[in-house]
């Protein structure tokens, strides 16, 4: 009949699905019946009426009498609807909230095509995360650094960072000031798979530390312990062709 089409209609709105709405409509017609009842009143098989009777009595919209195989079962006040609604508003709503608390965590972790990620690091160790990330490089490694203050920050972590990027086989090539750890390192250039360009330590050092490799570029600041990695193609690339016109000063500046 059209009017308990409508009926169910309204009931699959409230939440029930098509089986549970004929389900409880029968019910509700009946007042009370076994199962084989139910379910023939609702045009269903006795096992799919007893699974579905089940789930209605685990909402608390029908509920059982007696023992089998005299067990019946009783429809509940229709009123329930409401408050089944009314608690899954209230679930809603607390995951609504926590979703709107946790927005910005998320946030802060989307990477947008085309949009740089920019990734932070605080603290010592934030600042050796930094560096370990350079040992990632798929391509030889530019970069614009004073040692001085590298190995101030980061007492003891150098010497072991040069050889194991040297093991990896990324080769690094840096514009410093010309200064006496600067030279030291020259002299380990082959086996630190390095190339340097000395510059005027009086005219040029280099604050932050700026490392230029794949699509990265690092900006690590020593004075405030803050280290940072820009992940972006048309960043890096750009950092890499200003580096490029440097290194061709820098060059002409150790052989004047």
């Amino acid at each position: 009949m059209k009017d308990s089409r409508s009926i169910r209609k309204q009931l699959c709105s409230a939440g029930l699905s098509e089986n549970e709405a004929s389900v409880y409509l029968a019910l509700l017609e009946l007042g009370k019946g076994s199962v084989a009842q139910i379910s023939r009143r609702a045009g269903l098989n006795r096992t799919t009426g007893y699974d579905i009777l089940d789930r209605l009595v685990a909402r608390r919209l029908a509920s059982i009498s007696g023992k089998e195989p005299k067990q019946e079962y009783l429809a509940e006040s229709p009123g329930r609807l409401e408050y089944i609604l009314l608690e899954e508003l209230e679930l809603k709503q607390r995951e609504l909230e926590g979703v709107r608390a946790f927005i910005p965590v998320l946030k802060s972790l989307h990477n947008v095509a085309g949009r740089p990620r920019i990734r932070f690091y605080e603290g010592v160790e934030g600042m050796k995360q930094v560096y370990e990330d350079t040992l990632t490089a798929t391509e030889p490694i530019v970069a614009y650094a004073t040692y001085e203050d590298m190995h101030k920050a980061l007492p003891g972590y150098f010497p072991a960072y040069y050889r194991r990027r040297a093991e990896k086989g990324i080769f690094a090539r840096g514009i410093v000031p010309e200064t006496p750890l600067a030279r030291e390192r020259v002299r380990e250039n082959k086996n630190e798979a390095r190339e340097l360009a000395l510059v005027p330590a009086d005219k040029y050092t280099f604050s932050p530390d700026i490392e230029i490799y794949d699509n990265k570029v690092v900006i690590a600041s020593w004075r405030e312990k803050l280290g940072i990695i820009i992940e972006s193609g048309e960043i890096a690339d750009a950092m890499k062709k200003i580096f490029e016109l440097a290194w061709i000063a820098a060059k002409g500046m150790e052989k004047e």
